[in-house]
């Protein structure tokens, strides 16, 4: 298994709970969508997993691992194996869409023929190949998120996390991202796709987890479950 949690509860001070004895498992190479009004709690639950805020109670197992008490080398190790793609894009201003890109790979010490060919690869199959040498203020959001996209996984992540990345872009372009979402999966990326656009979700045959109240609804298929 993926990952799975176990009761966990998030709570901020002075009581305002966030998630409420939330419990599910993904597979690897699973896919689900995380969905909720806004402030349901989507980002809370992706920011456990990574490991940027930590359960109140309970227990998350990530690659057969509990998160807690883990040192920070053994938390680094364990990012480099999750890719993260946010809503506001986070590119550097300053590089091109191909540097941006590349740096989580550069920041490995890959060789640097690596780099690029893989670089340039994954840019052409995002939709950018055209745009490798632009800069950030120069892409449309659509282009920008993309190679946000090709960032968060250039280094072959087990696990994507994907928190509203359509919500700058038009209905049309949000729907060509959730295709290409699909697309990485069917490679082997589990991927976990926290949005709010429900009328997106309800294009695709996969599983949809739902925050309301703090607790988590789900809908089932074989290759994930979910116990309340």
């Amino acid at each position: 298994m993926l990952l799975s949690f176990d009761n966990v509860c998030l709570t901020y001070p002075p009581n305002h709970k966030i998630l409420d004895n939330v419990s599910f498992t993904l597979a690897e190479g699973g896919f689900c969508f995380l969905t909720g009004t806004s402030g349901a709690g989507k980002s809370s639950l992706l920011r456990l997993i990574y490991q940027s805020e930590r359960p109140t109670s309970g227990q998350i197992n990530l690659f057969g691992e509990p998160l807690a008490n883990r040192g920070h080398t053994k938390q680094a190790e364990l990012r480099r194996k999750i890719g993260i793609v946010f809503q506001d894009f986070r590119l550097i201003p300053h590089l091109t869409a191909w540097e941006n890109a590349a740096l989580p790979l550069r920041l490995t010490n890959a060789d640097e023929a690596y780099v690029k060919r893989h670089t340039q690869e994954l840019l052409e199959w995002v939709g950018v190949g055209d745009r490798m040498d632009a800069h950030p203020a120069e892409l449309s959001g659509g282009e920008q998120q993309r190679v946000a996209i090709a960032r968060a996984v250039v280094t072959r992540p087990r696990l994507l996390l994907a928190d509203e990345p359509t919500g700058n872009v038009d209905d049309d372009t949000a729907l060509k991202l959730f295709h290409l979402f699909d697309e990485l999966n069917k490679i082997g990326t589990a991927v976990i796709l926290a949005t709010h656009q429900s009328q997106l979700v309800d294009k695709f045959q996969k599983p949809a987890w739902r925050l309301q109240g703090g607790r988590l609804t789900s809908s089932l298929s074989s290759s994930q479950s979910f116990r309340a």
